[in-house]
């Protein structure tokens, strides 16, 4: 832990479409999940930047966007700290946004990078060209859909001037869109339909003369000529009265046609539609919509966008693919009902039965198809190939659509497709057809968790659900979002008037009985999930059952590989397959992961169809290759660490990295799997390996990263060591929870877990747990100004360390003994110590370790006065830690920093880095770190001037030290008394 303490075991997201909205209030998404984009401010510069297309932006230009004339006190500062937070929300596609000529850029023209404002102008663009090309029909639905992208007011609720100017100028556009497909409206016929609109719109824009004239003709059009002549007088005298002007000439000339009845404003006559077919029959096939259909706007846009492609020389082929349950059907009936106008000739529909036993046979549909088209029995062929053929023919030149829902496969598929010009086919299935050439294939995913819970309320009633709006959150969240689920859990709710929402929820909460609960009459969730279950070979049904065997929220090829006890690439073949099955989801490339729901099943079906000893040595395959990996990991950032000899033995070998930052990144993917494992494993045969698991992975805690996952498997692992009275395992486990405290600032909890560690250590013979003990110990007495008794502790964990050959924690250890003997005001011998560790990180070209051998030189060289000096070791430590993501040392180091420059009375380089060091130790290090930095902070804001913003930083820091019951309070109610008497 660097010379603030380390402990001698180390150092403690998918291509999902990221979507960004600014034609309403300012969000972000990555796939389904809202990233958090921070305070109004903070939006206002993502917006001012999604809204320049990826061009730079200076630092003055976004100042003045955000403030305007009043810009904040270190509005540059604050700029960096938006950005940064941005950076952060947008995680693994940080990239994008990027510093250069003094200013920012979000580069948005990546592929799998979406914004509304973009998409609406691409389709504007598209609209305009199928006008120009005498595309009406093809112009009005493009400019329905650029529409479509505006959510209410444009940058809702953002501060500054630029966010002022853009949301008049993007009201303005798409008051000009709406023109322009009312026009095309109104050329199409549908001046009934646009009557409506076009009085709201006049209503709300009242001396927009485009809008009185498309009303008026709307009106004329629609047999309502008083009206229309009504509207001139009333815009007549608007004008006159508010502007002192006439009314255009346009306007005037409409007038006077209207009053001459001009034929030539009628519309021209429409020829039939279907004057060229053969007289057959018309079949309105589809089954009817759900009452209660929620939600699902971007799928049903989506596929209605597809299927109004289907004219000219296109047949349009659109095939959803999802889970059972999640509303394919659903979704496509609708989808279907409200394009059917498009397909005045007919509407197909036939339940291929793809996931039973008996998928129907596609030469009897196509029977069944051809007598619905009007052919006699006596006309109909005998095989697929003649049906097909005689099918196609009767819908050349005509418009119809086909729902061939549940389908099994695009083989299935073929022979039903219309493949004329102008015909459609919507397909569901649970197989992705990626072999049906030409299709557009949809994934259907879950419901968003509003969708769910509108849906919940709808079927159960606004009033129980209101009443008991967190339980009805838990019931939606166990039904895992998905719409069968849903529907049954509140059917069963709303048939029993004596439950409440709260009870259903008990009943859910149980994992092992949810499958069981969510059955309704003859819905049932478990059912679905067999039927896809039954389609499934022997060795697509091993790897299922196992897969649901592990925790966690998702899983690399290489883990289901070590799961498995199968290579990548038959492992990557087999996942793919339940992938294309919807039976598995792939969270990203290499990535495969359940809904909540089939994990469920999954693991029901692996404890009735798989032997125990096999669950247990596939799960423990998996432990193997974690520990085994992290354990190269551990090796590459602790070079000489003798605790990679002191660990469980592994059969795997895991994967082997070269690259620090790789590894690093392997370290952060995986954390939160397996440390799901290492908690799933704390017991029996696999718990000392779990336990070591947590030892060589602790870098999560100083990182930051799943530290509350960490600190959870670490009790969990302590608490099963002890019941099993494992005297080595919960020794180590009281060592991970030791740098757990040390980190987040709980020194108490930290010398006690410390202090049995090294008790049961000793006793189990382990050099690991008892040495550590002892240096987290001397770590604890520092922090708690103990310096002789950190010397104690520090001397005979050296002594413990050197007779392991333990090199990199004799460093560590002797940057904890420069810490105390700069207590104990012995400088100069801090200095000494503090270079000994950093000679021997050097040699042993411990990189990582090497930052904090530098930063407890910087320490040692602050108390020397020896300011230049101190700031280049601390500047040399702060790069490693950024380097190897270590956020709480960077946290600290600028921390550092800040101090090295107050000391050389340079209160504005220290604020620069003081507040760095609060933005970062507000998430990492505790609350007493943070409070730290508050008070270094106030020192720097009072030093350039800013009192007021100093005495509110020890303000919160004295809340802070009075609620810790720290020494410090009294240090900083020293510092605020001056500051209050003036």
């Amino acid at each position: 832990m660097g010379a603030e303490g380390q402990t001698g075991h180390g150092s403690e997201q998918c291509e999902q479409q990221l979507r960004f909205a600014v034609l309403g209030p300012v969000r972000a998404w990555r796939g389904s999940s809202a990233l958090h984009t921070g305070s109004p401010q903070q939006r206002a510069l993502l917006a001012a930047l999604l809204l320049r297309g990826g061009h730079t932006a200076t630092a003055e230009e976004l100042i003045d966007a955000i403030w305007g004339t009043e810009p904040p006190e270190q509005a540059k500062a604050t700029l960096r700290t938006y950005a940064s937070r941005l950076r952060k929300a947008l995680g693994p596609d940080a990239e994008l946004l990027v510093s250069e000529a003094g200013g920012y850029a979000l580069r948005t023209d990546r592929a799998g990078v979406e914004v509304d404002a973009d998409t609406a102008a691409g389709l504007a663009t598209e609209a305009e060209k199928a006008a120009a090309a005498g595309d009406r029909a093809r112009a009005r639905e493009l400019y329905d859909a650029a529409l479509a992208r505006w959510e209410g007011e444009p940058l809702a609720h953002l501060p500054g001037p630029y966010a002022e100017t853009q949301r008049v100028r993007l009201q303005e556009w798409r008051l000009g869109l709406q023109e322009h497909r009312l026009d095309l409206d109104l050329q199409l016929g549908c001046h009934a339909e646009a009557v409506s609109e076009l009085t709201a719109l006049t209503a709300a824009h009242p001396l927009r003369e485009r809008l009185r004239e498309l009303l008026m003709l709307a009106l004329y059009r629609s047999g309502r000529q008083a009206e229309a002549l009504a509207v001139y007088a009333d815009t007549r005298r608007l004008l006159a009265d508010e502007l002192g002007v006439d009314p255009r000439p346009e306007l005037t000339e409409l007038q006077q046609r209207i009053l001459e009845a001009d034929e030539e404003l009628s519309l021209p006559p429409d020829e039939p539609a279907s004057a060229a077919v053969r007289d057959v029959a018309r079949p309105a096939q589809l089954p009817a919509t759900v009452a209660d259909f929620t939600g699902r706007a971007g799928f049903v846009s989506e596929l209605g966008e597809q299927l109004a492609e289907a004219g000219g020389t296109v047949m349009a082929v659109s095939a959803v693919a999802g889970i059972g349950g999640v509303g394919k059907t659903t979704l496509a009936v609708h989808v279907a009902h409200a394009a059917a106008e498009r397909f005045p000739d007919g509407q197909l529909y036939v339940d291929l039965q793809g996931t039973g036993p008996s998928a129907a046979d596609p030469e009897a549909v196509l029977g069944a198809f051809l007598r619905a088209l009007g052919t006699p029995d006596s006309g109909i062929p005998e095989g697929v190939e003649e049906r097909a053929a005689l099918y196609r023919s009767l819908l050349a030149g005509r418009r119809v659509l086909t729902l061939l829902d549940n389908a099994r496969d695009a083989a299935q598929v073929r022979p039903l497709l219309p493949g004329t010009a102008g015909c459609a086919a919507l397909i569901t299935s649970r197989t992705r057809m990626v072999d049906l050439a030409g299709a557009y294939l949809v994934d259907l995913d879950v419901m968003s968790p509003e969708e769910a819970m509108t849906l919940f309320t709808r079927i159960v009633g606004e009033e129980r659900v209101s009443a008991e709006r967190e339980a009805a959150m838990d019931v939606v969240a166990a039904c895992g979002f998905l719409p069968l689920a849903l529907r049954i859990a509140a059917a069963r709710l709303a048939a029993r008037r004596t439950w409440t929402v709260s009870i259903l929820a008990a009943k859910l909460a149980d994992e092992r009985r949810r499958l069981d609960e969510l059955q309704a009459g003859d819905q049932a969730v478990k059912a679905t999930f067999e039927l896809g279950y039954s389609q499934l070979d022997k060795d697509q049904a091993r790897a299922f059952r196992l897969l649901g065997l592990a925790e966690g929220p998702d899983i690399s090829l290489h883990a289901a590989g070590a799961l498995l006890d199968r290579g990548p690439e038959e492992t990557e073949d087999l996942l793919e397959s339940l992938v294309d099955t919807s039976l598995l989801e792939s969270a990203a490339p290499g990535r495969y992961r359940f809904h909540d729901l089939v994990r469920l099943y999954a693991r029901t079906c692996a404890e009735r169809d798989e032997q125990p000893d096999e669950r247990e040595a596939a799960l423990s395959r998996l432990l193997d290759f974690y520990l085994a990996t992290a354990r190269h990991v551990y090796a590459l950032d602790q070079p000489g660490e003798r605790l990679v000899e002191h660990l469980a033995p592994t059969d795997h070998a895991g994967l082997v990295f070269t690259d620090q930052s790789a590894a690093i990144d392997w370290l952060f993917a995986e954390s939160a799997c397996f440390l799901a494992c290492a908690r799933q494993l704390a017991s029996g045969a696999t718990l000392r390996r779990a336990v070591d698991l947590l030892m060589v992975t602790s870098m999560l805690g100083e990182a930051g990263v799943n530290v509350r996952a960490y600190e959870l498997a670490a009790v969990t692992l302590r608490e099963a060591a002890h019941t099993a009275g494992d005297g080595r395992a919960e020794a180590r486990a009281r060592s991970v929870l030791t740098g757990l405290h040390l980190t987040t600032g709980r020194f108490d909890e930290a010398d006690e877990e410390a202090r049995l560690a090294g008790v049961l250590g000793h006793a189990a013979e382990d050099p690991i747990s008892s040495s550590y003990a002892l240096n987290d110990r001397g770590i604890v007495a520092n922090y708690q100004s103990r310096f002789e008794d950190a010397e104690a502790y520090l001397s005979r964990a050296l002594e413990s360390l050197r007779a392991d050959r333990n090199e990199p924690s004799v460093a560590s250890a002797l940057c904890n003994l420069a810490r105390a003997h700069l207590g104990m005001g012995r400088t100069d011998s801090a200095v000494d110590l503090s270079e000994q560790a950093v000679v021997v990180y050097s040699r042993l070209e411990a990189s990582m370790r090497l930052g904090n051998g530098l930063y407890a030189l910087g320490l040692a060289l602050t108390a020397a006065h020896r300011l230049d000096d101190a700031l280049d070791r601390l500047s040399r430590a702060l790069d490693i830690f950024q380097r190897t993501r270590q956020r709480l040392w960077e946290g600290m180091a600028h921390f550092r920093l800040a101090e090295v420059h107050l000391s050389a009375h340079e209160p504005a380089k220290a604020a620069t880095h003081a507040e760095q060091a609060l933005a970062i130790l507000r998430g990492v290090g505790g609350t007493w770190r943070h409070a730290n930095a508050l008070t270094t902070l106030g020192r720097c804001l009072a030093g350039i001037g800013q009192l007021r913003r100093a005495q509110a930083c020890w303000r919160e820091a004295l809340a802070t030290y009075e609620q810790l019951g720290s020494d410090q309070a009294a240090e900083v109610r020293a510092l605020l008394a001056p500051v209050a008497a003036a």
